[in-house]
């Protein structure tokens, strides 16, 4: 198969994953889907091949010289977004898109417009892949998949390009937080890796933000309204006013770069018990453990004016920012940077407001930047890639592995 005709074939598995589940994998569709990888795999001759009873699934493209070399990694996560359906993705190709409208649904007129996405302007002249408007496309990351595959491939059949060992590795459930957790770094055995599960063109990242969950309880007391005076207690006020003393702009919708933010995320309650969960986000360590302390500080408040007990917190770090452990390293990202610049792909580093399983995996002990897939609009029915964006990203992971070979 092709690089295109890969990736079509992978976004006909249905793979979201399910943050409700329990199990690993979260749906029984993503070992669907990597079972057929590791046939896949098997027929193009790879070796050291094995899928887990969890769904991650590794292989190895074995050296072809005998200089010795480090082993290089190359990831990406086989389960698409909850936030929209995976089943039945009809994908298709525009072709040399010319800068108009694309209808991607007719009859419920759904339109990918670059009045709304801009970003579309910048691959005028190219192949774009679209969905028909009622799923999402799954570039996010079974882009990354067909590029790591493709370029195990290509290096397969241009042994004069001298490479060594090459460990590649499909996981499930990074959209729900837990791609990394169940990975098995040493039995990976790589001196380093690349999650390739970025978006634009030139996409480099080795920064993401601290992370957090916080959950407030909040407790009141039920009293006839007519009668309540002094007596009753609305949790739902309460909690209201733990809400309105947070900073106001510190928020997703007035942040932007290296800002941090308190996300609101959800709210339930009614007058005896409210629960309110946040995500807390910043990129700096101190004023992430920062953010932590005024939420402990609020809930002390509230209980003071509210009586003990009132509210009760319970704070969760989720992942922090890989830069810790990759500034030691910093080779990774300048052979990476050289093999986009070789690629004919301006590098564009940048932060990550958000998490990746590569974060994770290096406070496990394996350094993981992110490297682009190509992909844009993901998690939804305008998500789009461009073929050309997708070559780019096979031929970097191609130029990485010359390159470490040239060291």
């Amino acid at each position: 198969m092709t690089l295109v005709e890969r990736f079509l074939k992978y976004v006909s598995f249905d793979t979201q994953s399910n943050e409700e589940s329990g199990v690993t994998p979260s749906t029984p569709g993503q070992m669907v889907f990597a079972k057929f990888l590791k046939e896949e795999l098997e027929s193009l001759g790879l070796e050291e091949i094995s899928l887990d009873e969890n769904g991650y699934l590794f292989a190895t493209l074995p050296a072809n010289t005998d200089k010795p070399l480090p082993t290089v990694g190359f990831i990406a996560h086989m389960d698409t977004s909850p936030d929209m359906s995976g089943k039945d993705v009809t994908p298709r190709i525009v072709e040399n898109y010319d800068g108009k409208d694309i209808v991607l649904c007719a009859e419920e007129n759904v339109v990918l417009s670059p009045s709304q996405f801009p970003e579309l302007l910048d691959h005028t002249g190219e192949d774009l892949i679209v969905t028909n408007g009622k799923t999402l496309l799954g570039a996010d990351d079974k882009a990354g998949i067909a590029e790591i595959v493709s370029a195990v491939v290509y290096l397969k059949e241009h042994p004069e390009i001298k490479h060594g060992k090459i460990r590649v590795g499909f996981n499930p459930d990074e959209e729900i937080g837990l791609g990394a957790h169940k990975f098995d770094v040493e039995r990976f055995g790589c001196d380093w890796a690349y999650t390739m599960d970025g978006g634009e063109v030139g996409e480099l990242e080795f920064e993401n933000f601290n992370a957090a969950s916080a959950k407030i309880t909040f407790k009141g007391r039920n009293v006839h309204p007519g009668y309540a005076k002094h007596k009753m207690i609305n949790s739902m006020r309460v909690a209201n006013r733990f809400i309105s003393m947070l900073p106001s702009h510190e928020t997703p919708e007035h942040t932007e770069g290296y800002e941090g933010f308190y996300h609101l995320i959800s709210i339930n309650g009614e007058v005896e018990q409210t629960a309110v969960s946040y995500i807390i986000r910043d990129h700096d360590r101190a004023r992430f453990e920062s953010r932590k302390k005024e939420m402990e500080h609020l809930v002390r408040k509230i209980n003071t004016e509210y009586g003990e007990g009132t509210a009760t917190l319970e704070l969760r770090d989720q992942y922090y920012n890989m830069r810790e452990q990759i500034e030691p390293v910093m080779h990774i990202i300048d052979t990476a940077f050289a093999a986009m610049k070789a690629a004919g792909v301006e590098p564009h580093v940048k932060a990550i407001r958000g998490g990746t399983d590569g974060a994770q995996l290096s406070f496990k002990g394996l350094p993981c930047p992110n490297i682009f897939a190509g992909g844009l609009n993901f998690h939804g029915r305008y998500e789009f890639v461009p073929i050309q964006s997708m070559e780019k990203a096979m031929n970097v992971i191609v130029k990485i592995a010359e390159l470490v070979a040239c060291k």
